[in-house]
């Protein structure tokens, strides 16, 4: 089997906005992609640095938006406060469990699957690990894909704010823990962004 070549040896540079691959001679003049403009480089300076950082962050905004009430309702049967977890939990005992598993997966499930998929990402690019390149690889974009269906929450958490303003019987406002929890979308956006998937590839196989 031929060996893999990478791009440095071939005297390209791969543009991460737009995709081209550019000549190294090329950027000698000028350091942006001749199509979409944007700055090229080898690699992301401080891609892992970054990245941990905005990780660790979205784990410490995931405990306070698990903690704290995301919805206050009032109505004929009095007031409460609702957190993520008693939201599902209320969603499934009054038997509308595919409001309740909508609310687990883009509340629990993808934000938990993010924070090992960037961690493990880290670990292994920390490690020059050779190990699945290329499912690694697959594993970043998934979870790229993913982080622009995280605000579901939020987005079921404004729409039954809205729609209880309109009824007599009730009303329903959100509380902090909705805040942290945009904060945890956030950062865990940004930390995937900030990851430079390269690094996966830069030892050979």
């Amino acid at each position: 089997m031929t060996p893999l070549r990478q791009s440095l040896e071939l005297g390209l540079v791969l543009c991460r906005t737009c995709g081209l691959a550019v000549s190294r001679a090329s950027l000698k003049v000028d350091q942006r992609c001749p199509r979409c403009q944007s700055r090229i480089e080898h690699r992301t300076p401080f891609s892992t640095e970054m990245t941990l950082a905005w990780l660790i962050a979205g784990i410490v905004f995931y405990i306070p938006a698990n903690l704290l009430p995301v919805m206050h309702t009032s109505g004929l049967l009095g007031e409460a406060d609702s957190t993520i977890i008693g939201g599902i939990l209320e969603f499934w005992r009054s038997g509308d469990w595919d409001i309740a598993l909508l609310i687990f997966i883009a509340s629990v499930a993808v934000p938990l699957t993010k924070f090992i998929a960037i961690g493990l990402l880290l670990l292994t690019v920390g490690k020059s690990s050779r190990w699945q390149q290329h499912q690694r690889t697959v594993l970043y974009r998934v979870v790229e894909f993913i982080g622009y269906w995280s605000m579901l929450d939020v987005i079921v958490v404004a729409l039954t704010s809205a729609l209880m303003q309109f009824q007599v019987l009730g009303t329903a406002e959100p509380r902090a823990g909705i805040a942290f929890f945009c904060g945890v979308v956030v950062v865990t956006m940004l930390s995937a962004l900030s990851f430079d998937p390269r690094l996966i590839w830069d030892q050979r196989v």
